[in-house]
């Protein structure tokens, strides 16, 4: 027997039945679909732009890292430059194992090289990277950490990771 309530109308529940997607469903399609395009971008996307921002990165981590050895050695360290990559010069005055570029089409603008110590405080530094059309700066003002330097009105370094 069939139950009769206010606004329940048998005739549209055959309609409903018979027709297509509600809009839940298809809102839950357009999401799967958005999720998927977003991963495969995501995945896909390496430019020049974040090449040579992980470049600059990994120089920054190994700059400050020849730097604390200096300091801990007491011992002159410098970075050179080179056409296929850079090296660190230490106390025996022998350059360690060329560091290769993450792409063989970097470059540094000046090959000048760099002091990295011992002494706590160096003078200020600046090292630009060039990748294509792409630049940038990684600087240190001699008494806090290497950083890649951003444009903002002006220069100014980047916050270092605690």
């Amino acid at each position: 027997m069939p139950m009769w309530a206010p606004g329940n109308n048998p005739r549209a529940c055959q309609l409903a039945a018979m027709g297509g997607f509600t809009l839940l469903e298809l809102l839950l399609v357009v999401a799967l679909i958005a999720m998927g395009s977003a991963g495969v971008a995501f995945a896909l996307r390496e430019t020049g732009d974040q090449l040579l921002e992980r470049e600059a990165q990994r120089l920054v981590a190994q700059l400050d890292v020849a730097r604390a050895r200096s300091r801990a050695t007491g011992q002159q360290m410098v970075w050179r430059p080179a056409a296929e990559g850079y090296a660190f010069v230490g106390p025996s005055a022998e350059p360690t194992a060329t560091v290769p570029w993450l792409d063989p089409a970097t470059s540094v603008r000046d090959d000048r090289s760099l002091l990295l110590g011992p002494e706590p405080i160096i003078g200020p530094q600046e090292i630009e990277l060039l990748l294509g059309e792409q630049s940038l700066r990684i600087a240190t003002d001699g008494l806090r950490p290497f950083a890649v330097v951003t444009e903002a009105g002006n220069a100014r370094l980047q916050a270092a990771p605690p």
